[in-house]
């Protein structure tokens, strides 16, 4: 596999941050964008230029803001081969990055998650085609993805649906174009937003039989799904086209395991 440029969105920590390792490590060169986590991207950045054979740069990007979009894309250094949408907030999350109101932080987390990712693709599209090749992952949820959870945001589960419906239009638009696109929705991933939004409310007693009743008894490592966005930017993942995948263990098919009930 030739060396690519990689676009992650959200790449300072959690989901991101492992798959900023995972292309690196595997030689690529990874641009990422983050928010709030200026000194984690630095780090990250630090760390892979000892580590990883991949030339890692980061980018301060405001996601859903259309003047920075524009500034993100003409900052790249190159032309991307795969774009990662992980960039996302939570019902926790994004109170940090909207006003006090219910309308203000259902807009925010409507605007980062699920118009960045649309207009990010519409602005890369045309060089992905013009190229002849290109990757596109979205990162949805199995919350709005997958199954519905009650007691999350409505405008949570909304945004997430949004990404695995704009993933299936591409795919039919592009069924016979070089540029192939899929969903990822993990499930109960061990990352600040599911520590924000779910075990940080609990007490010790009801976090630890929260964690019991998770598929495997575990939560997912950042890094499990790092590996299989990695695997479908690559070559054998051509069938999965279009596909959005329910990366949650079974608690897609099972939401009562998180939510307590039987069902």
């Amino acid at each position: 596999m030739t060396t690519r440029n990689v676009l992650i969105t959200g790449g300072s920590a959690g989901i991101g941050r492992a798959c900023v390792e995972r292309f690196a490590r595997a030689g690529d060169n990874v641009w990422f964008t983050y928010r709030l986590g200026a000194d984690r991207a630095a780090e990250l950045v630090d760390h892979a230029a000892r580590h990883h054979p991949g030339e890692v740069r980061a980018f301060p990007f405001d996601q859903g803001d259309w003047a920075d979009h524009r500034r993100l894309l003409d900052e790249l250094p190159g032309e991307v081969d795969v774009l990662v949408n992980n960039a996302a907030v939570g019902s926790a999350t994004v109170a940090r990055y909207a006003g006090p109101g219910q309308h203000e932080r259902d807009e925010a987390m409507l605007r980062i998650n699920a118009l960045g990712p649309l207009w990010l693709i519409r602005e890369l599209l045309p060089q992905l085609l013009d190229q002849g090749h290109g990757k596109i992952v979205n990162v949805s949820s199995v919350g709005g993805g997958v199954a519905q959870f009650p007691g999350f945001r409505l405008a949570d589960g909304m945004s997430k649906a949004a990404l695995g419906h704009l993933t299936k239009q591409l795919a039919a638009e592009l069924a016979h174009q070089p540029v192939e696109v899929f969903a990822v929705c993990p499930g109960a991933v061990e990352t600040g937003m599911f520590e924000a939004s779910t075990l940080d409310p609990l007490a010790p007693a009801a976090r630890a039989e929260l964690l019991h009743r998770l598929p495997r008894g575990r939560l997912i490592d950042p890094a499990e799904v790092a590996a299989l966005i990695f695997w479908l930017a690559g070559p054998e993942a051509t069938l999965l086209h279009g596909a959005v995948i329910d990366a949650s263990m079974g608690l897609g098919v099972h939401p009562g395991l998180l939510t307590g009930q039987d069902r």
